[in-house]
């Protein structure tokens, strides 16, 4: 029977495609990224070459590890599609791009990042809470930067618009080893879907 670190290889990774990044953002993904390598993971990504995107891929990369993007033809146009990837899928919509990362991917981390990143994240959120998945999903919350988004949760939760056995749909982390300390022990903490209704 597989561990879960076995179980675990392939992470996707939602982050902002925007130059320039703060500095800030950048040693933490890119350790990330050569802690994904070391293990033997593959990143999965959405395709560009901009922003802590490019940072995350090219550092795995360069590691010698995979690195799966999945970009929408729209934004190739752009010139910001990543060329020297392991593997490069174009798709046609932003929701065949999700949809794909998610088959693709066997866990979530979720940096720093726009609208984009946001979208992504409450979509495979609300995936997890009915239950199409029970995949981990894990925020990297940098400097605070998550701050604002699980005050909301809180206040969704307070307010009775969120139930709160929806709390634990992901875990909110504040440096790159928490990350992986969670992925390594999610079989401990996954929640009972069956019970969530």
């Amino acid at each position: 029977m597989m561990n879960a670190v076995e179980m675990m290889k392939r992470i996707c990774v939602f982050c902002g495609a925007s130059d320039p990044v703060s500095g800030l953002y950048v040693p933490a993904i890119e350790r990330f990224a050569d802690t994904l390598a070391a293990r033997g993971g593959s990143l999965v990504y959405g395709g560009g070459k901009v922003g802590l995107m490019g940072v995350v891929a090219d550092r795995v990369l360069a590691q010698g590890g995979s690195v799966l993007g999945v970009i929408p033809h729209q934004l190739e146009r752009r010139e910001v599609a990543h060329l020297g990837l392991t593997e490069l899928i174009r798709v046609d919509s932003m929701h065949e791009r999700k949809r794909i990362m998610y088959e693709r991917s066997d866990a979530f981390v979720v940096f720093p990042g726009g609208f984009g990143t946001l979208d992504e994240t409450m979509e495979i959120l609300t995936w997890k809470q009915l239950a199409i998945h029970d995949k981990p999903i894990v925020l990297a919350n940098l400097d605070g930067f998550y701050d604002g988004l699980l005050a909301w949760l809180e206040r969704a939760t307070h307010d009775g618009l969120l139930k709160p056995k929806y709390l634990p749909l992901c875990r909110a982390v504040t440096d790159v080893p928490a990350i992986f300390d969670y992925l390594d022990t999610y079989e401990a903490h996954r929640p009972n879907l069956e019970t969530w209704g």
